[in-house]
């Protein structure tokens, strides 16, 4: 790691392009996870007899634990700062992929992805973005765009590789797969994670630091994470369901994992957008341009029956939807403090995660019931514009008490 640091001071590049490649390819390896069990769902759910929402439950898990542990990691990182968090959450992840290979029993399979969460995920999500966004004191917007960009860049790829590994060698080999591409690319990126001089200052009260901005810190993360939770059940259901619903319409696995990568592949572009939205429109604004999109496209995924407009719908979904993502990150980042960072970001994804399970649920859940996803994407294009309505309050709440103080 030393030597990597030496390069960078050498040729006077800023240390946090290093931590943003570190998270660009941690949070790849951890969101592609996730997003493939969409593709495990139907191997695993017919080789044991489980129903769909048996089975997308353990995404349930994930998220939940990925919620929870994360508020812990976060308290943990602003008083101790990020530099093991890497490493413990690389040989986590891939431990946890590598036991899924010998499955016997759904509570196996729940305590598993329940681990993956709380001691994978939750380690690689929140407590690190908030250390490469302080990182950065003009244009965090771009750096964490680019950063989060590897989320979707994962979601992208993971997936479709864990479809082919599963056609070719079947779902438990595949695990075991996994498992040995996630511990050989992990391990050693992990080592070079070095904490933020201006986050390692705040936590020693080494400097005072001072917000610019209307509302109370507490505040600002109750309003974000409020609409949090109805914009990650939007994001969720095609991202645990596409799949599922793609082969049920008669398309082929391959294409299915296919147009999961393309909508991946569109969002790694929408996360670096919506960062640089933020940048240059304000955080808030940009999060709401991104929502909308996301609300909009979500709904048309059931009645699509043409590969070209399935094509076209997971593109502009995959682009806003990530480009919501990264925003949510910019908005957290412009309205806290730095002593504050990883607290608020893990408080926030807290509720994210939240929904995140309950949209996976609840659409595994809704297909159990009526055989089909209509109901489930309808409800996700509900949340979607309930996280509009919310987002709407907190814009004039900002713009009254900006009013108050002028006044």
């Amino acid at each position: 790691m030393k030597a990597v640091e030496n390069i960078f001071q050498k040729r006077g590049i800023n240390y946090g392009w290093a931590m943003v490649l570190v998270v660009f390819t941690l949070s790849g390896l951890a969101f592609g996870s996730m997003a493939s069990i969409s593709v495990f769902l139907k191997p695993v759910s017919l080789e044991f007899g489980w129903s769909r929402g048996q089975t997308s439950f353990a995404y349930t898990i994930a998220s939940f634990a990925s919620a929870a542990f994360g508020v812990i990691w976060g308290q943990v990182a602003d008083k101790y700062g990020t530099k093991w968090f890497g490493l413990a959450g690389a040989i986590s992840m891939s431990l946890t992929l590598l036991a899924l290979s010998s499955l016997d029993s759904i509570y196996q399979f729940y305590l598993l992805y329940f681990l993956f969460g709380a001691l994978g995920s939750a380690l690689l999500f929140s407590p690190l973005y908030a250390n490469v966004g302080f990182w950065f004191r003009e244009n965090p917007g771009l750096a964490l765009g680019i950063a989060a960009s590897g989320g979707a860049v994962g979601q992208a790829f993971i997936p479709h590789l864990s479809g082919i590994l599963i056609l070719s060698y079947g779902w438990q080999s595949a695990y075991i797969y996994l498992a040995l591409i996630y511990i050989s690319i992990s391990l050693p990126i992990s080592l070079l994670i070095k904490e933020s001089p201006w986050r390692v200052d705040a936590r020693s009260d080494a400097i005072s630091e001072e917000r610019n901005f209307p509302l109370s810190e507490k505040a600002v993360v109750a309003w974000i994470s409020f609409a949090v939770i109805f914009c990650c059940v939007c994001m969720s259901v095609p991202i645990m369901h596409l799949v599922p619903l793609l082969t049920d319409k008669g398309f082929s696995l391959e294409f299915s994992t296919f147009v999961l990568m393309l909508l991946m592949i569109c969002g790694a572009f929408g996360r670096i957008f919506g960062g640089m939205l933020g940048d240059y429109i304000g955080a808030l604004p940009g999060y709401f341009l991104m929502s909308l999109g996301q609300t909009i496209f979500v709904v048309w995924f059931p009645h699509l029956v043409s590969p070209l407009g399935i094509y076209v719908v997971a593109a502009l979904f995959g682009f806003t939807y990530s480009g919501v993502m990264s925003s949510i990150l910019v908005c957290t980042r412009m309205m806290v403090s730095a002593k504050f960072g990883a607290r608020a970001m893990s408080l926030t994804s807290f509720f994210g995660w939240i929904g995140m399970g309950l949209g996976g649920f609840l659409g595994g859940y809704l297909f159990d019931i009526y055989g089909d996803y209509t109901w489930a994407f309808t409800i996700a294009g509900i949340s979607g514009f309930i996280n509009l309505i919310v987002l709407s309050f907190f814009f004039l709440q900002i713009r009254r008490k900006r009013n108050l103080a002028l006044n």
